[in-house]
């Protein structure tokens, strides 16, 4: 198969999972304000096995906070939050796999607790949002995420090492 053909299609599906999974914890009341476990954001650890995660979780968290009614600073931010973890997650990819989920929940507890306070003015501070947030992230990416990784580790050339 050629490979940017399969670098659009893994890009294209992880959005398309993205999307699904934030919709389901947003049913459940879990994918905005202070509480947040985005069972998406397990995805995040995808930028181990292929670079075609990194915008493929970037696009699925602008349709995610768009299609969840987010406000436009949080769509963009919260977007940027995800991409850098990404990003980050990628360039760790190599190293000790117990570091592959730390950007995500880094740059999601930074970024996220201050959209929450001066875009959306939710009682309680920044240091409550950044607990909130970070243990949300913890449990979507470090334990989520892990299972995850630990799962697709097995079927890696199956799903992103495909040749031909």
């Amino acid at each position: 198969m050629n490979k940017k053909v399969l670098y659009l299609v893994h890009g294209a599906v992880i959005a398309a999972l993205y999307v699904v999974l934030t919709m389901l914890a947003n049913a459940l009341g879990l994918a905005n304000y202070p509480i947040q476990v985005r069972f998406s954001e397990a995805l995040t650890i995808l930028p181990v096995f292929t670079p075609a995660a990194i915008p493929g979780l970037f696009l699925g968290c602008i349709i995610s906070n768009t299609m969840t009614g987010c406000m436009l600073l949080d769509i963009i931010f919260g977007s940027l939050a995800t991409l850098i973890g990404a990003f980050g997650t990628y360039l760790l990819r190599d190293k000790n796999k117990w570091l592959a989920p730390l950007p995500p929940i880094i740059a999601n507890t930074i970024i996220v607790p201050f959209v929450l306070a001066y875009v959306y003015h939710l009682e309680g501070g920044i240091p409550y949002f950044m607990l909130t947030v970070g243990i949300g992230e913890v449990i979507s990416c470090g334990i989520l995420g892990m299972l995850l990784r630990t799962v697709l580790q097995k079927y890696r050339k199956y799903i992103f090492d495909v040749q031909k």
